[in-house]
């Protein structure tokens, strides 16, 4: 397969602009974000829509015509900023990928020794080798292919304890027993293939690959490491519904599966007997009051079989978040999937929640960009919550050149430690 002709030679070597590029299964978004100091400035802004064979459960499927798609939102956001970035931060999505918080203990043979960072490190090595090592086998039960190859995509901090006591900074502690919670999350070697390609294809510098609710988590949290957030973010993209809880500022874990957006427009073009594109059109218009009440109701029901699909998922996935006490009483949701009404409603009003552990009603709202920690925009196009898997990745970006400096902070410390 050649794909030479989508190749254009980007020259843009200023060290201070990072490119986000969320590849989803409606639309490819491209931001290109200026470094100023911890903030980032939005430049630049594009999308394209990807015609319905070039991606499958948020996974690439056509590597060509993503290319061709990623080409045209980069020119706009290109064109818009006046220049050419070459670093790029790419999101991966797809049930395949697997976010989970490990907690290791480990007992020091040397207790009245202090805490370096040589000891960290080896502590964080054996947290992840045990988190793949899972993350292999639980790929290669639901794939039924034992020699599937995975990698580690995102690592991140939740929490240490030295003898029972939690630390924000071990460095210098004396304590015989040491547990660490650590974030990971693991990909197919194949999907992180594909996605290096189309770096490749788009002659971009692949700064990160972010599995993309733990980018949505990234974009809330910001810098503040002693950070007490506390919500259940929920990405409703095309393909997929990623879902994140953070707790106390850490992630607890994240899970996807693969309902979205395009389900219901599926639904509804086959319980109605139209094409995709027209099913497509009276989703999105369902609240056009020229559309006939016969239509309506026709196009609800057809939604209300989808949902009570989608909202058992949500249930299901939440019920395997087993290692925390009680879920987050707040929903946040992004991503263009969430945009259908219905869909929030039947989050507000239905009683799914009763058998999780929630201490009461969970409240349920979009992500606005404004809340977007460390990232504004100047171009006003980033006005709505179908940009914040983008907004995230920008946050990835700017965590990645962080941990590859030579800071003294904790955080920089844990960023080189869990650099991949």
């Amino acid at each position: 397969m050649v794909l030479e002709k989508f190749k254009k030679i980007r020259k843009g070597n200023d060290e201070d602009y990072i490119v986000a590029l969320d590849i989803g299964t409606e639309f490819v978004k491209a931001l290109i974000a200026k470094l100023d100091g911890e903030e980032l400035q939005i430049v630049g802004v594009g999308r394209c829509r990807q015609d319905v064979s070039d991606m499958h459960s948020g996974a690439i499927a056509d590597i060509a015509g993503v290319v061709r798609n990623c080409e045209e939102a980069l020119a706009q956001a290109e064109d818009e900023a006046g220049l050419q970035a070459k670093r790029v931060v790419i999101g991966i999505a797809g049930e395949l990928v697997k976010g989970v918080t490990d907690t290791i203990r480990y007992r020091r043979p040397q207790p009245d020794r202090p805490l370096d960072d040589s000891e960290m490190e080896f502590i964080i090595e054996k947290v992840q080798e045990r988190a793949q090592a899972k993350a292999q086998k639980q790929i290669a039960l639901e794939t039924g292919n034992d020699e599937v190859e995975v990698k580690l995509v995102n690592s991140a901090l939740v929490g240490i304890h030295i003898d029972g006591y939690k630390v924000s900074n071990p460095i210098g502690f004396q304590g015989r027993d040491v547990a660490v919670q650590i974030y990971t999350a693991f990909a197919p070697m194949v999907h992180i293939g594909a996605l290096e390609r189309v770096a490749q294809e788009l002659s971009l510098e692949l700064l990160a690959v972010a599995a993309e609710p733990f980018a949505v988590s990234r974009s809330v949290l910001g810098n503040d490491g002693n950070s007490n957030f506390t919500a259940i973010l929920a990405d409703v993209g095309g393909g997929t519904t990623d879902i994140a809880v953070v707790n106390d500022g850490g992630v607890e874990g994240t899970k996807m599966f693969g309902i979205g957006g395009r389900s219901f427009t599926q639904t509804i073009a086959s319980e109605m007997n139209l094409t995709y594109k027209d099913a497509e059109k009276l989703k999105v218009n369902i609240g056009h009051e020229q559309i006939k009440p016969t239509v309506k109701k026709e196009v609800n029901e057809a939604l209300d079989k989808t949902l009570e699909v989608w909202i058992a998922g949500v249930e299901l996935a939440l019920s395997e978040f087993d290692s925390v006490d009680h879920l987050p009483n707040r929903i946040l949701l992004c991503g263009g999937g969430s945009s259908l009404e219905k869909l929030v409603h039947t989050l507000e009003g239905a009683s799914w929640h009763k058998d999780l552990p929630f201490t009461r009603k969970p409240t349920v709202q979009h992500i606005n960009p404004s809340e977007v920690l460390g990232v504004t925009d100047t171009t006003g196009s980033v006005n709505d919550h179908t940009f914040i898997t983008a907004m995230g990745l920008l946050r990835v970006g700017y965590d990645t050149l962080v941990g590859s400096g030579e800071g003294d902070s904790l955080k920089d410390k844990f960023n080189r430690l869990l650099k991949i």
